[in-house]
């Protein structure tokens, strides 16, 4: 009995099990099958193709092929495990038909077992199947502004800044600040900065994109009153040179006198620069660098993300026309989340998942966020 219900079936090749079993299994799942299949066999491919000595001469290719091939392994491992459950559950299912009663009883407990498995391998394998955005390998350049409220907006977006260098730091990036303007009292007008190094900082931080909200008593407030403002934050993959074709004709660039506090002059010549891409209309300015072309590197690498970023945000709106929830959704204005402090509350109203640890969140621990979201984003591209 225990060689029938716990032996493993070797297979050369991924094979699903009978008819009868493949009847029980939901239509989402055989969609997850299909897609299953379709991975395998490039797995395969990816496979022969690293293994054909031509490949070895094109460095760049078989480098790819290498992290394709490290990205589908666990897949093929997964998928040899819910071959083995399946098939052992074929045969247990005819044994739970026999006569003998304690030999029939032990079926249903191993049937039990095995059914157990394969939802336990299934949950592993869906989150693995989501089409991978490659765009989520890149470096990733955060703007965050502040917005309605004034000095209170101001405050809440050095807040935001503090949250997100916390926990990205924390994570193992690199941070770049590219441009920054301070208001009072410690506060941020702007701020523009790079997320570099770790694993894709753009996949990281995508979500984050959109208008967030705070509820709080401000500091000058002495009535006690609550006010509501806001800081907006975008979050764009950084550009190749090859992602897209920028016309030095296209450009306006002006120089002008950096300036910094209270219009004090931070030097003596014209090194800030001012790009405007003509046909999109965007404007981009840098005068932190000490020198003019290293403004206008600095600009032209922000005017490139902005650019790709509206090719990115084109798509999603598209695709957010059939999602269920907005994840995904191309409109930077909207109310993403909202920061209460009286009730110690936040809540991302995208997926309306809400955490009472506000302290804490606020001190960069956002990972609980940020892995619901892309959580939410995977159920959505998997079709649940």
């Amino acid at each position: 009995m225990s060689s029938v219900l716990h032996g493993q079936t070797a297979t050369a090749r991924h094979r699903w099990p009978s008819r009868a079993l493949q009847a029980e299994v939901r239509d989402e799942d055989l969609s997850l099958r299909d897609r299953l299949d379709a991975e395998l066999a490039r797995a395969a491919e990816v496979e022969r193709a690293l293994s054909d000595p031509a490949t070895a001469k094109d460095g760049k290719k078989y480098a790819q092929l290498g992290r394709d091939h490290r990205q589908l392994q666990r897949l093929v491992e997964l998928a040899a495990d819910l071959d083995r459950h399946e098939n052992e559950l074929v045969e247990v299912r005819e044994l739970v038909l026999v006569d003998d009663p304690e030999m029939a009883a032990e079926a249903r407990a191993e049937q039990l077992r095995l059914d157990a498995s394969v939802q336990v391998v299934l949950k592993e394998i869906r989150p693995l199947l989501v089409p991978k955005d490659p765009l989520n390998d890149r470096n990733a350049i955060v703007e965050i502004r502040a917005g309605t409220g004034g000095d209170e907006a101001a405050l809440f977006a050095a807040d935001l800044y503090r949250m997100y260098t916390r926990f990205l730091e924390g994570r193992g990036f690199k941070l770049e600040v590219l441009s920054m303007s301070e208001g009072t009292l410690k506060s941020l007008k702007e701020v523009i900065f790079k997320v570099a190094g770790g694993d894709g900082g753009y996949g990281v931080m995508r979500w984050e994109s959109g208008v967030h909200r705070v509820q709080r008593v401000p500091a000058t407030e002495n009535a006690g009153r609550i006010h509501t403002s806001a800081a907006t934050v975008a979050v764009l993959p950084e550009a190749d040179e090859i992602d897209l074709r920028i016309e030095d004709k296209d450009l306006r660039i002006d120089v002008f006198r950096s300036s910094g506090p209270g219009g004090q002059s931070v030097n003596t010549t014209d090194s800030a620069v001012r790009i405007t891409h003509m046909p999109s209309g965007l404007v981009v300015s840098q005068q932190d660098q000490k020198s003019q072309l290293q403004n206008k590197l600095k600009a032209m690498e922000v005017l490139r993300a902005r650019l790709l970023d509206l090719k990115v945000q084109e798509q999603e709106s598209e695709r957010s026309r059939m999602r269920k929830t907005q994840v995904g959704t191309g409109d930077r204005s909207a109310k993403i989340r909202t920061y209460n402090f009286p009730q110690n509350r936040v809540t991302d109203h995208r997926i309306g998942y809400t955490m009472h640890e506000l302290s804490q969140i606020l001190e960069g621990r956002i990972a609980p966020l940020i892995d619901a979201l892309s959580m939410a984003s995977e159920q959505e591209q998997l079709g649940e």
